[in-house]
């Protein structure tokens, strides 16, 4: 019995530092007299990692994908004026944003292939539009990952103290470097139109 009481004892003295600690102080000096008491405090911030692209609100999920479109004039098809885009929550251009506080953040563009009419041969590479990354409201703006005529590129978000929160307005340009077939390229899931940017962080 007496084995098992102070088995007891240990265990309840082992959860004390686990314990909330309270404190107080007592004086009955005739005198001047202070008393003081401590109190601990502690702020838990959980890990995050938010991503914009487009129309959005701050920490917040939204399921609207935005279109930017880019119309070439008939005098100009093929002859390397760049067209610019319009459309995006900025019109033109779209607001791109990054929050996190854990470390290094990849940011990446993901393409599915050039884009099509839905015509066999009728294709325009995503090398053909290009970003650029103007600053917004950050200090800093966000850079924008090429697009690749196939699959990802990415760019490296460099933390302070581990957090990064960069936005930027990017807009695009499409090159119009060849002649191509009249039609409407991309616009559709179906037609290769849609780019994936992906935030990553470990």
């Amino acid at each position: 019995m007496r084995f098992t009481k102070t088995l007891l004892a240990t265990a309840f003295l082992a959860t004390l530092p686990m314990m909330a600690n309270a404190e107080s102080q007592f004086s009955t000096a005739a005198g001047p007299s202070s008393a003081s008491a401590k109190l601990d405090f502690q702020i838990i911030v959980p890990r995050i990692l938010y991503l914009r692209v487009g129309t959005g609100s701050t920490l917040a999920n939204n399921t609207n994908v935005d279109m930017v479109t880019f119309t070439v004039p008939a005098a100009n098809v093929g002859d390397s004026t760049s067209v610019a885009g319009t459309g995006g929550d900025l019109a033109p251009g779209v607001t791109a944003r990054v929050v996190a506080n854990a470390g290094v953040v990849t940011l990446s563009s993901n393409t599915p292939g050039a884009l099509t009419t839905g015509t066999a041969g009728e294709v325009i590479p995503y090398t053909q539009i290009t970003t650029t990354s103007a600053v917004l409201t950050s200090a800093t703006a966000l850079p924008a990952p090429a697009l690749a005529a196939s699959g990802s590129t990415s760019v490296a978000l460099t933390p302070v103290n581990r957090v990064t929160n960069q936005d930027a307005r990017w807009t695009f340009n499409y090159l119009n470097d060849a002649v191509v077939a009249a039609g409407t390229y991309g616009g559709t899931v179906a037609n290769n139109g849609q780019v994936t940017y992906t935030a990553a962080m470990p």
